[in-house]
């Protein structure tokens, strides 16, 4: 019987694994079934509506960064370049020409393109191949003898492995109910109704890529001052030299580093930095100020959002108080938020293959070559905690095919089991 791969989430890494698959697959090679499930809609994340933005902000990776990109292969011995070739059909510049777009994106000097065009080509590559979408919202992950079971509201899933994907939640916040204060999802929401922000003092909690497009839509409306909160000493830049891009496409030296060296790079590019295209933006508007320090609590006095922070300095950690008229909550994506979804059985497997309790930091030095937790069957995909290990491009967008390869190619999936999709729910072909 065809192995079965559930991939939690139809985004981008979802759409790029089943685009692999299914060109191997066209080439007479046997591999997995790839059946995402998603509870929204395929790229759901990159549109107004998915909670992550209004789709209207511009992408921060290169689009040619797409599905298939770098495109070198090493899965199939003596056809990875007929491989590639198939897989440049599915190219971000196929999809230009299959939508007429092409020659205008290249005579405007290849712009960004917006979220929502993002999201458009993702749909499109996932149409062309077919990618299995099972509707429903993960509620839980159990085992079932030797395979998983993707538990959703109405129905469950049976597979050999599980790959999880996606940053989480956007609705939460430091003081969640509170109008003074926006998740992630709600200044969005409010973005994408062209409602009008209008304050004194706004804080922006965050110093990564989401706090940025955020700061990237306030610039828009009213505000007075615009206070940056992040534990960073300052907003630093992304390194973003051939030398940085070169470790996110290629990180065959990444195993040479050492483990300090390798959080080095990974801060220095990737988590808590700013694109250079948003510190332009930054440096020519003097209402952004930078505060150090974690955000410890939020309370409402005096008719504003009062924020405790902790800042360390030297032998001490300092407590300061700081009031806001608004505060945003975008302190970004948790690559965590699946471990409440875990079954008992799941929590207790884990924990006596890594030794000790689940913590992101176990968790992230456990991942192997194919971005799954070494040691546990039947194999747990995590591209999000792959990247101290294997590489600093594989939680993002920028090796996305280098990452099927990793997911399809080294074993992922060994027993075949009659799989079944429970109240005979139809798979809906995009």
């Amino acid at each position: 019987m065809t192995e079965r791969l559930a991939i939690i989430g139809a985004g981008a890494k979802a759409v790029a694994v089943a685009a692999k698959a299914a060109t191997m697959r066209d080439m007479g090679v046997a591999t997995p079934e790839v059946v995402a499930v998603e509870r929204s809609a395929v790229a759901a994340n990159w549109r107004s509506g998915g909670g992550w933005t209004d789709g209207q902000h511009r992408l921060g990776t290169s689009p040619e960064k797409d599905v298939g990109f770098p495109y070198r292969s090493s899965i199939l011995p003596g056809r990875n370049g007929e491989l590639d070739a198939r897989m440049m059909r599915l190219s971000w510049q196929s999809y230009l020409v299959n939508t007429g777009r092409f020659a205008e994106w290249v005579d405007r000097g290849k712009p960004a393109p917006t979220h929502e065009t993002w999201a458009a080509y993702l749909r499109w590559v996932a149409d062309s191949v077919g990618l299995q979408v099972v509707d429903g919202e993960v509620v839980r992950l159990s085992l079932s003898g030797r395979s998983w079971v993707v538990h959703c509201r109405d129905d469950s899933v049976e597979a050999d492995a599980v790959m999880i994907t996606g940053p989480g939640q956007p609705d939460r916040s430091v003081l969640p109910g509170h109008p003074q204060v926006l998740s992630i999802a709600q200044f969005w929401r409010m973005a994408a109704e062209h409602q009008r922000i209008d304050a004194e003092r706004v804080a922006v909690i965050g110093g990564g890529e989401t706090a940025a497009s955020m700061l990237n839509e306030l610039f828009k409306h009213r505000v007075a001052t615009i206070t940056v909160i992040s534990p960073q000493a300052t907003l630093f830049t992304r390194g973003e030299s051939f030398f940085e891009n070169r470790m996110f496409s290629d990180p065959t030296d990444w195993a040479g580093l050492t483990l300090s060296e390798r959080r080095d790079v990974m801060a220095r590019t990737d988590r808590g930095v700013f694109s250079a295209r948003v510190q332009d933006s930054l440096l020519a508007d003097d209402r952004i100020r930078h505060l150090r320090g974690r955000v410890a609590h939020g309370v409402a006095a005096d008719g504003r959002i009062r924020i405790t922070l902790h800042t360390d300095r030297q032998s001490e950690r300092l407590e300061t108080v700081h009031g806001f008229d608004l505060v945003i909550d975008g302190s970004g994506a948790d690559s965590l938020w699946f471990l409440p979804l875990l079954g008992q059985d799941v929590l207790d497997l884990l924990e006596v293959r890594l030794n000790g309790p689940l913590t992101g930091d176990r968790m992230q030095q456990a991942i192997g070559d194919d971005l799954a937790l070494a040691g546990v069957r039947p194999k747990l995909i995590l591209p999000n905690l792959s990247g101290l290990n294997q590489g600093p491009g594989f939680p993002n967008l920028s090796c996305l095919g280098l990452l099927s390869d990793r997911v399809l190619g080294l074993g992922s999936h060994t027993y075949p089991i009659d799989r079944t999709i429970r109240r005979n729910v139809d798979y809906q072909p995009l």
